[in-house]
């Protein structure tokens, strides 16, 4: 098809303003989702072709989640492919110190939210004609290995992984297909306190090398461009050298 219909989740900064602006350059029209309107905007202004929609979002929210993709149903007639992206975390915080509140608050966005936005998706793709597209959801590094003080973060990207499995099997019988991208080390605003150091599983803390966001952006224009015959089940882009591979 001539038009291709995206949305992408955390969409005003980041590793999420990245793909969304990739994807608008490569004649996507694309629906950026967020909570605050004023970043969604700018990054449509980013934009130098496609058509971008901003669109105030909450993902905890059923309700939010629910006027969104009615928003892009009526705007677009369609959707192609879901950037699940939007996410957040704690401050380092050893295990015994973590409330029961904080441990919500990220379970609530990383993978609630996650579910409700892939499953809203889903149901898009699954009912409209043509049938079928994509779903990519944003794991993380973490979803192989913690970092310290991480653990409810940590927890819900490998909670990411099943989900991705569970929705790329039952999506066959759709032509909806599901994939994973695991991000190491991107230069967003959540990555700068790495300059400064961050801790180490040595009970150190360092400075840690980042990579710059486009080559997300890359990363999910190839993924959303690969054939519907064809999946990207999993995929890792990292810095190359930050502490990952080997011992650091």
């Amino acid at each position: 098809m001539a038009e291709r219909y995206a949305v992408v989740t955390g969409a005003g900064t980041g590793v999420g303003r990245a793909a969304a602006l990739a994807l608008l350059n490569d004649g996507w029209g694309v629906a950026v989702a967020g909570r605050r309107k004023e970043p969604l905007e700018e990054t449509a202004s980013l934009a130098k072709a496609g058509r971008a929609l901003p669109v105030s979002a909450d993902v905890t929210d059923p309700a939010s989640v629910a006027a969104l993709f009615e928003t892009v149903k009526r705007e677009f007639g369609r959707l192609d492919l879901l950037f699940n992206n939007a996410g957040g975390g704690l401050a380092t915080t050893d295990f015994g110190d973590i409330a029961y509140d904080q441990w919500l608050s990220v379970v609530n966005v990383n993978l609630n939210g996650m579910f409700l936005c892939a499953n809203a998706a889903y149901r898009m793709m699954r009912d409209q004609s043509p049938q079928g597209g994509r779903i990519i959801n944003n794991g993380s590094i973490s979803a192989h290995a913690p970092r310290p003080g991480s653990a409810p973060y940590t927890a819900t990207k490998h909670a990411v992984t099943g989900l991705t499995k569970s929705i790329s099997l039952d999506g066959r019988r759709y032509e909806i297909t599901c994939g994973q991208i695991d991000i190491g080390n991107a230069a967003t605003p959540l990555t700068r306190r790495m300059s400064g150091g961050v801790p180490q599983a040595d009970g150190t803390v360092k400075p840690e090398p980042t990579m710059d966001s486009e080559n997300v952006g890359r990363t999910i224009l190839y993924m959303a461009n690969t054939p519907p015959d064809a999946n990207v089940q999993f995929v890792m882009v990292m810095a190359a050298k930050m502490p990952f591979i080997g011992r650091g």
